[in-house]
């Protein structure tokens, strides 16, 4: 997997308005090695502390835009800012770690940097942040109307009327069966075995599959 370290100047290119400045200051502070990667299918952003002695490592998709860029980036600084206050003497998104992530949240939501309509679906992450992504339906959901690059023939699984057939980047067949909680009930074709997908998984429909 390829990374590149950006250096300043070149970060602002994945940052709203507004919050350059106060990225680059924590940035400087803790003197974080921030590198911006390819597309991982896992996460979206990852953090290592500097118990080696060596600096603070934050690693972000740079295929994000630029409201999921920052937010990402400020999940991965809450990783920092509670590991110099705790070390590893407590859970990763443990009370401490969602403390910090909310104080960051309400810092850069208070500058303005986001739209309204962001800034409503951060509430809840304010209030009690979520692990991963994935724990975040309603917020991805918003941040994918500001995508400047839409993947051509694919659609997301919660689009899919129920019994629709589609199929994954790794070529697997599925049928969608229905709504469980949070997550959709699916049947891989080939197979018959159950599996549950989160509702923004983007997949490609396809027709009518013939089955024996």
């Amino acid at each position: 997997m390829a990374i590149t370290q950006h250096p300043m100047q070149a970060l602002a290119a994945y940052l709203p308005e507004r919050c350059f400045e106060p990225v680059v200051q924590y940035i400087h502070h803790y003197k974080v090695q921030l590198t911006v990667t390819r597309k991982r299918k896992t996460v979206l952003g990852d953090y290592r502390n500097d118990h080696t002695g060596a600096n603070h490592r934050i690693s972000i998709n740079g295929n994000l835009n630029k409201y999921e860029f920052l937010i990402t980036l400020l999940h991965e600084l809450a990783h920092l800012l509670t590991f110099e206050q705790y070390k590893n003497r407590v859970e990763p998104h443990g009370k401490e770690w969602k403390n910090c992530y909310s104080k960051l949240l309400i810092d850069f939501v208070q500058k303005g940097v986001f739209p309204p309509d962001i800034e409503q679906a951060l509430e809840k992450s304010i209030i009690n942040p979520a692990a991963t992504a994935n724990g975040e339906t309603a917020l991805m959901k918003v941040l994918k109307l500001y995508n400047t690059q839409n993947r051509e023939g694919y659609l997301i699984v919660e689009q899919l009327p129920d019994g629709a057939f589609f199929k994954t980047d790794n070529g697997r067949i599925f049928q969608k069966v229905a709504r469980r909680r949070k997550r959709y009930e699916c049947v891989e074709v080939a197979t018959g075995r159950r599996y549950a997908f989160n509702p923004l998984s983007e997949v490609q429909p396809i027709g009518t599959i013939q089955t024996a």
